[in-house]
């Protein structure tokens, strides 16, 4: 079975697919985004997958890829479009290449039109395609620079991309309406620019008169691109180095009882749960200072910035919520006790009170 996830990134309103095969649980992951890479990791640990590789469908220009990032930390190999003119990969894709994971793959076409080097990322059974730039929810990328041409777009929308079957869903690079997901068919006949009767001369004439201003990041971006994301420019991704703690998908800081235990002297243990809870059968980690959740805001003053502080309560769902208020306040070095206290109690960590 096929593992899919689209995911998406506000700040460029980028969207990253990631396809992973059930059965193997190798994955894949098209157009990352640098400063996702902590999203894309923790989703790929939480679903048991693998990272192959990452794609991307052309050298980007209004954000820096994910690439080198997710390639140091998770040892996935780099693919972009060999005509793209990119270094540091290790695929280089020229059209009709394939790249699998388990018993799946995606086909690259090349799709030149935006930039020279542009993909078009094919599933298998043609069921769904990853266009990039090339072709947008009833649009189309911009053919003014790194190469563009609307002589090459028009050709490779109606060469490469209208010729798959009509109910082939299409995912693009970018939606700025929130619209997520198309199709041939769709496109083929509505799409403004490229679909209907319009022929290749309307459609230059439409692109040769758009007059748009150039993205904001593109000189941070392209040249941090044409290196696959290893850019001194792009500021690097710092974890905290206070405690082991593990971002979830959820984007929850996380730490497992085990550390906690061994180091339970060196932070402040907040247990978010009602009095009658912390005097409970549950019990209470020793010198833990009780804040319910509801009276958090208003006593943040009882607890100092100086040390870490372990978020806990009886599973980990309120004093999840309660990092994030914490971190809304300005501590920084929080995270949640996974689990709370039914694992901790459950591994046999140590408690106060509590029953047998």
């Amino acid at each position: 079975m096929l593992v899919f996830r689209q995911l998406f990134d506000q700040q460029s309103s980028t969207y990253t697919y990631l396809l992973g095969d059930s059965e193997s649980h190798e994955a894949i992951l098209i157009d990352p985004v640098f400063e996702q890479a902590r999203r894309d990791k923790a989703l790929i640990a939480e679903l048991g997958l693998t990272l192959l590789a990452t794609l991307d469908t052309h050298v980007h220009a209004d954000h820096v890829t994910g690439a080198a990032l997710l390639r140091k930390s998770l040892g996935s190999k780099i693919a972009v479009g060999q005509a793209s003119g990119a270094t540091g990969a290790h695929i280089n894709l020229k059209h009709g290449d394939r790249v699998t994971f388990g018993c799946r793959y995606v086909e690259a076409r090349a799709t030149p039109g935006h930039t020279s080097g542009c993909m078009t990322y094919v599933l298998d059974n043609e069921k769904m395609a990853f266009t990039g730039d090339t072709l947008l929810i009833r649009g189309c990328g911009r053919t003014d620079f790194q190469q563009g041409s609307a002589h090459n777009m028009y050709q490779s929308v109606h060469t490469q991309i209208f010729t798959l079957p009509d109910e082939c869903l299409l995912y693009p690079a970018h939606d700025y309406q929130g619209r997520m997901v198309t199709s041939v068919g769709e496109e083929e006949r509505l799409n403004p620019r490229l679909g209907g009767a319009l022929s290749e001369s309307d459609f230059t004439g439409h692109m040769s008169n758009l007059n748009l201003p150039h993205p904001k990041q593109i000189d941070i971006a392209v040249p941090a691109n044409m290196k696959c994301g290893a850019s001194d420019e792009a500021h690097p991704i710092t974890e905290p180095d206070w405690a082991p703690v593990v971002l979830t998908f959820a984007g929850i800081w996380e730490l497992q009882p085990d550390w906690l235990e061994d180091h339970v002297d060196q932070v402040q243990v907040l247990d978010v749960r009602e009095s009658e809870e912390f005097e409970g059968p549950l019990g209470h980690i020793e010198n833990a200072i009780l804040v319910p959740l509801g009276e958090l805001t208003k006593r943040l003053e009882e607890l100092g910035k100086a040390r870490p502080i372990v978020a806990v309560c009886r599973a980990g769902g309120r004093s999840a919520h309660a990092t994030v208020v914490l971190q809304k306040a300005g501590f920084d070095k929080v995270a949640n006790l996974a689990g709370g206290m039914l694992r901790w109690r459950a591994e046999g960590h140590a408690v106060e009170g509590g029953a047998d």
